[in-house]
């Protein structure tokens, strides 16, 4: 019987955090894309333009990589109020090796909060994939973009748009899915 509820507190406890977190994540990144799509409208015809888009890569990494903590910050405040670590430090060590799924540390959860520290590790999971998505998408953005001034121009009377003016809005509408049913 103590199993289950352990199991059952774990649960209630960790599918808020999984929600809170993803719901922040997703925040985060619309805020970073909405200012790095700034940026980078502002430097579009600078002639360094690829300089300035790694530039403004490394800034959005670590900005990720802040967005990351702060949520291992929301899971090692979770253990503290829980009494599942004994301090601070040893809480957010802790969340930052579940949250990677890196995991390599000399701390350990008391048997009835284990569950609670594999499903951080699902949430980390759940999160970095987000992230990866999120900085392929501006990747392929600048991309399609620069592959866009490569491309020649149709011709006045061609009514079909090349490939990559046809896809364009899709992107901007942020979905491949679209951009391909609008081009069959």
């Amino acid at each position: 019987m103590d199993d289950v509820v352990a199991w059952s507190a774990s649960w209630a406890w960790s599918l808020p955090l999984i929600v809170l977190n993803v719901t922040f994540h997703v925040i985060g990144l619309g805020f970073i894309h909405g200012k790095g799509v700034q940026i980078l409208g502002v430097v579009r015809d600078h002639r360094h333009f690829l300089s300035m888009f790694a530039f403004v890569m490394g800034v959005t990494a670590i900005l990720v990589t802040v967005l990351h903590g702060l949520e291992a910050g929301f899971w090692a405040a979770a253990f503290r109020m829980l009494g599942a670590l004994p301090d601070n430090k040893s809480a957010i060590l802790y969340s930052l090796g579940a949250l990677t799924t890196f995991g390599h540390t000399d701390l350990f959860l008391a048997a009835h909060w284990q569950l609670m520290g594999a499903l951080e590790a699902l949430n980390g999971v759940i999160l970095f994939g987000l992230t990866t998505a999120f900085l392929y998408g501006m990747i392929q953005r600048v991309w399609l973009a620069e592959s866009e001034e490569r491309v020649p121009a149709a011709k006045p009377w061609s009514r079909r748009k090349p490939m990559v003016e046809a896809m364009a809005p899709a992107f901007d509408r942020g979905g491949v899915e679209v951009a391909a049913r609008s081009t069959s």
